[in-house]
C-alpha cells in the first residue's frame, strides 16, 4: 500500500503525476448514489456498514479514484454524544436538542465508541471489498465544527449563537470543545485500528472565525487531536475552509497534509510551509460545471505552477456539488491520470 501516489504525496515524496480524489465523491452528483439514497434514510446508510461500504465503493467502481473515502458524515460524534440528529430532506442536518446551557454541556458523553462501532465495522467490510487496490481514508469532524452544529441545531450562515456562545461563555466553550476533542481522538483511533490508510480532520466552517478565535477555539484543539492519534504509516489530512488564511497555523498542529481550499495560490502556500508538509487541493468546484475544454486548461494550469513540489495531491477546495454533471468530474479524473510530470 506504501507504494500507492496517494500516500506517497501524503508523505511528501514525488509522483509521476498527482493522485486524485475529491470531496464528496461518494455523494449527490451520481445517480447510482440516489439508487441506494432513495430507499434508506441517510443515518441508515451511514449505520449499515453493508451500505455504507456500497457507497464509498461508488466512485471506486465508477470514476477510477487514487483514494476511497469512508462513506459516513461529521457529526456522527455529535450523534453518539447525546445529540438527537437527523437530516432532512432539502434541509440538511438538524440536531432536535441544540447545546445551550451548561447543564447541556454536562449531559454530553465521551465513552461513546461502542456506538461508534458500526463505523469501524464499515471500515473493515470497505478494506474487504479494497482488497488493497487503494489506500482508504477516514475521517471526523473538528471540535469547532461539531460544536457549531450542536449550539446552532443544523446548519447556519452566520454562526451567530456559535460565536455567542464562545464570546459570553468562553469557559463553557472550552469545556464542550475539549469534550468533542476527546470523541474524536477515541473515534480516529477507532478508525485507524479498524484499517483505514489515512485519515482527515474536516473543520469545515472555521472561516467563521477571526484569527485569535480561530487559534483559541479550533487549532488548539485540532492540535491535541492529531498529537494522539496512533499515526504510524497513517497520514493525517487538516482541512478546513479558511485554510488559504489558516494555513500558517494548520502546520504547526503538524499534520502530514494540508488541504487548501480554492482562495489561495497553491504554490504559495506549499512554500510558506514546513518542508515535508504536504498540499491537497484546490480546484474551485465550480470549474467542474464549465465545457471540458475549461475543466482541462484549469487542472493542467494548476499542475504546470505545482511542478517540481513534492508532496501535492489534487482535489477540490471542497466538495463536489450535487448538480455537477457525472461526465465532468469523470472527465476531470481522466485529465489528472492522463497528466505526466
Amino acid at each position: 500500500m506504501m507504494n500507492s501516489l496517494f500516500l506517497k504525496a501524503a508523505f511528501s515524496q514525488q509522483t509521476e503525476r498527482p493522485p486524485v480524489w475529491m470531496m464528496r465523491q461518494a455523494g449527490r452528483f451520481m445517480p447510482q448514489y440516489w439508487e441506494i439514497k432513495n430507499k434508506y434514510s441517510f443515518l441508515e446508510m451511514c449505520k449499515t456498514p453493508e451500505i455504507a461500504a456500497d457507497v464509498t465503493m461508488l466512485p471506486v467502481d465508477l470514476l477510477g479514484i487514487d483514494a476511497a473515502i469512508l462513506f459516513c458524515d461529521i457529526l456522527v460524534t455529535g450523534e453518539a454524544m447525546g445529540g438527537d440528529l437527523d437530516f432532512i430532506q432539502g434541509v440538511g442536518p438538524k440536531f432536535s436538542n441544540p447545546v445551550r446551557t451548561a447543564q447541556d454541556v454536562e449531559n454530553l458523553q465521551t465513552d461513546v465508541s461502542d456506538k461508534l462501532q458500526y463505523v469501524a465495522d464499515a471500515i473493515k467490510e470497505i478494506q474487504h471489498r479494497l482488497n488493497g487496490l487503494i489506500p482508504l481514508i477516514g475521517f471526523a469532524g473538528a471540535p469547532f465544527t461539531v460544536m457549531s452544529y450542536l449550539i446552532e441545531g443544523g446548519s447556519s450562515k452566520d454562526f451567530k449563537l456559535t460565536k455567542l456562545f464562545i464570546h459570553n461563555q468562553p469557559e463553557l466553550a472550552h469545556k464542550l470543545l475539549a469534550k468533542i476533542a476527546a470523541v474524536t481522538i477515541d473515534y480516529l483511533n477507532l478508525q485507524i485500528a479498524a484499517g483505514v490508510n489515512a485519515v482527515q480532520l474536516f473543520d469545515s466552517w472555521a472561516l467563521a472565525l477571526s484569527w485569535d478565535d480561530y487559534t483559541e477555539f479550533s487549532h488548539n484543539y485540532n492540535k491535541e487531536i492529531i498529537s494522539k492519534l496512533n499515526r504510524k504509516d497513517v497520514p493525517v489530512i487538516s482541512f478546513c475552509k479558511g485554510s488559504s488564511v489558516f494555513a500558517p497555523l494548520m502546520a504547526e498542529a503538524k499534520p502530514d497534509v494540508v488541504s487548501i481550499d480554492w482562495n489561495a495560490d497553491l504554490k504559495n502556500i506549499k512554500q510558506i510551509l514546513p518542508k515535508g508538509i504536504a498540499v491537497q487541493g484546490n480546484l474551485d468546484p465550480h470549474i467542474l460545471y464549465a465545457d471540458k475544454s475549461v475543466i482541462k486548461k484549469t487542472i493542467h494550469k494548476l499542475f504546470e505552477r505545482m511542478r517540481g513540489e513534492e508532496g501535492f495531491i489534487f482535489n477540490l477546495g471542497h466538495g463536489i456539488m450535487p448538480d455537477i454533471p457525472f461526465d465532468n468530474v469523470k472527465y476531470a479524473i481522466d485529465v489528472v491520470k492522463e497528466f505526466r510530470y
